[in-house]
């Protein structure tokens, strides 16, 4: 069986820690991360949560998102009880940043000690006290995630770390040469390559169920590092990159399962691994700022974020060889285009999906019927809710224009304008 643990000593700011109740989880979420923009900590905490529990755990304050229901119900009984007991509470809907900080400071008493930098000496010296001598692996996949998680991790245990890069022909144009060439030239990590290319599209021959195609990948990740683990020795534990929206939107018991990531509801009950999740309670923006910290590129520390299936979900239908080397030209020209326009940072995550439709066209005098390509751009604070982004229409033509032109295979390409919910930032 696979344990978690996560790291507690050391952190001074969890003396001043502010709770949220977890009545709505993209509420919550951005109540959250208002309350740490203001260098407070907080934790979400489910909404069955006992005054009893709470008041044993001795948080300074306690927030209520506005709500109804019978979760609601319990809120008010414990609002009531934490009141008699002298821990304040405040209910908000969507938070005055004026009077979010004035219940944080003046009310609750609370310090801005929440910053990466103390977060980043924390985790060191935690990781280091609970690996001791083990030996670690870190399955790293050139993301930000999976970057600062294995950089923080090195920065504690040194050369007891090997991170293995699994090409699993999943990833977009270039990206295994960056992800070599960063890692093991920048950083003199321990690095094993495994082309996995071929073992990967064979699991996935005739998938077409996007959740099915999640699972295998994520089994197939576990096996892989479960082979190279014991090519490597007496290997114990695990990093990963799992972010506090991954596990949320993988369920809880305030959120249904919208999705399994690979790294959360794909793992198997028998993974040999003790699970290193150092970036599990942060957001998004804080692991950027924690890589800023940790002196990791810009290129990485402000990569848009990619799905831990990679490229396998963003070929609607089967993933085949020839659907993938389509797609990565295509998503390659369109962030040439967004990045060349100066917009790339301004965009949470922007990606072409492959789908399985095929149009008629025509090119060069002759009928075509190819594949309709879609251009994704979408802005968000959490990965919870996504807005669509207005690209200015010459960056769209250019895009159009090029793929069009210089992408064997595809006669069409569509901009989605569907926001988050009630679709997903990812097809599927």
């Amino acid at each position: 069986m696979w344990r978690r643990f996560s790291i507690q000593r050391g952190r001074e700011w969890l003396l001043e820690t502010v709770f949220v109740l977890d009545l709505d989880a993209s509420r919550s979420l951005h109540i959250a991360r208002r309350v740490r923009q203001c260098r407070v900590y907080c934790e979400i905490v489910p909404s069955g949560i006992t005054a009893d529990e709470i008041r044993r755990r001795q948080p300074r304050g306690l927030i209520l998102p506005q709500g109804n229901g019978s979760a609601r119900l319990n809120a008010s009984e414990v609002s009531q009880e934490l009141a008699g007991l002298g821990i304040p509470v405040l209910e908000v809907g969507d938070p005055d940043p004026a009077l979010l900080e004035d219940f944080l400071t003046r009310i609750c008493g609370c310090s801005p000690t929440w910053t990466m930098d103390a977060f980043a000496k924390a985790s060191i010296s935690e990781i280091r006290a609970r690996i001791g001598e083990g030996k670690v692996i870190c399955g790293l996949s050139g993301g930000v995630d999976s970057a600062v998680a294995a950089v923080l991790v090195q920065q504690a245990v040194g050369s007891q770390l090997t991170c293995i890069y699994v090409d699993h022909g999943l990833m977009r144009k270039g990206e295994t040469e960056q992800v070599l060439r960063t890692f093991r030239d920048g950083f003199q990590m321990n690095l094993v390559h495994v082309d996995a290319r071929e073992r990967f599209l064979k699991a996935l021959a005739g998938v077409t169920d996007p959740e099915a195609k999640r699972k295998i990948i994520g089994r197939e990740f576990v096996r892989v590092f479960e082979e190279e683990a014991r090519k490597l020795g007496d290997a114990q534990f695990l990093v990963q990159g799992t972010v506090y929206p991954d596990v949320i939107e993988s369920g809880t018991k305030a959120a249904a399962v919208v999705k399994s990531h690979h790294n959360v509801g794909g793992l198997p009950e028998d993974l040999q691994f003790q699970l290193v999740e150092p970036l599990r309670q942060l957001f998004k923006d804080e692991v950027r700022l924690l890589a800023e910290t940790l002196g990791l590129p810009e290129e990485i520390a402000w990569r848009h974020p990619f799905p831990g299936p990679g490229l396998g979900v963003r070929v609607m239908g089967e993933v085949t060889w020839e659907k993938l080397e389509i797609l990565r030209e295509a998503d390659a020209i369109a962030m040439e285009e967004i990045r060349a326009a100066g917009l790339y940072r301004d965009i949470w995550q922007a990606f072409v999906v492959l789908t399985d439709t095929r149009t008629v066209g025509a090119r060069d005098g002759a009928r075509t019927y190819e594949y309709a390509a879609a251009l994704r751009a979408v802005n968000s604070e959490d990965a919870m809710t996504a807005q669509w982004v207005r690209l200015p229409y010459d960056v769209l033509e250019r895009i159009s224009y090029r793929i069009l032109h210089e992408v064997p295979g595809i006669n069409r390409v569509v901009y989605d304008i569907s926001s988050k919910p009630p679709a997903t930032i990812e097809w599927e």
